[in-house]
């Protein structure tokens, strides 16, 4: 059985660092370190966690400053926290959550035997 690979502690000193002196090799780095971590996501979050890295990439890419992307992420963690449909508000109805689970649970169970026995009639 192959060894996880473990993600090195992130020294943040060392990474400001290279961030001045070379943006380019940062940025090499800095998209490694993602995609490894996205890799190592257990198989039914990783597509989730593609789909918000490529969101944060678009503000990044859009954003007029490193801290003008950093204020829009930032906002947009906080909404999916306090927002109308937020962790926040999830958290505080269990029973919405239960009874939404319960609706996908339950359904009309079809049964194929009774079609296959009138075919062969």
């Amino acid at each position: 059985m192959d060894e996880e690979k473990k993600i090195p502690d992130f020294d943040f000193d060392v990474w400001s660092k290279l961030a001045h002196q070379d943006s380019e090799k940062f940025e090499v780095m800095r998209q490694q370190l993602i995609n490894d971590l996205i890799e190592q996501a257990p198989p039914h979050l990783k597509q989730r966690m593609i789909g918000l890295q490529w969101q944060v990439d678009q503000i990044r890419r859009q954003a007029s400053s490193p801290m003008a992307a950093c204020l829009q992420v930032s906002q947009r963690m906080w909404h999916s926290v306090l927002g109308e449909k937020g962790l926040l508000n999830t958290l505080r109805e269990p029973k919405t959550i239960l009874s939404a689970l319960k609706k996908e649970a339950t359904g009309k169970i079809l049964s194929f035997d009774k079609h296959k026995s009138s075919k062969q009639a």
